[in-house]
């Protein structure tokens, strides 16, 4: 099992976790904020722009546990408003584009940001080494 506790480019994370775990071929990765490497007083005013640095965030992240978007499986979105969904689709299409993983997205309360992202992805290596390149 390996932890990534502070990918490069990030804001250290504000609590006690990983960023993300790499266990047994896949990488759990830990909520990721709009936050820029000052932490979330350098986040983006505008939302489209929030959702982008959360996603380029969630890469880095999955790139340091040697894994990237193209080998994400599973995606759980967090809102903190309806009106939200449609702008949010149209920037993960833009990181996505048709590798399409599984994803639950859903409308809650949360701390002092507009929304958070977190995945499942196969490690780069296990999807070399089965052969697949990330398709089925």
């Amino acid at each position: 099992m390996r932890r990534v506790t502070e990918a490069p480019g990030l804001a250290p994370a504000v609590g006690p976790f990983s960023q993300a775990v790499a266990a047994n071929g896949f990488v759990f990765v830990t909520g990721q904020l709009p936050a820029g490497p000052g932490g979330l007083d350098n986040q983006p005013a505008d939302f489209e722009a929030q959702v982008r640095r959360t996603l380029e965030n969630l890469r880095s992240v999955l790139e340091e546990a040697g894994s990237g978007l193209e080998h994400v499986v599973k995606c759980n979105g967090y809102l903190t408003a309806p009106e939200q969904l449609e702008p949010y689709n149209q920037v993960y299409a833009e990181f996505f584009g048709e590798h399409r993983p599984a994803r639950t997205t859903v409308c809650v309360s949360l701390w002092g940001v507009a929304l958070e992202i977190d995945c499942v992805a196969v490690q780069a290596s296990r999807v070399q080494a089965n052969g697949t390149g990330g398709r089925q």
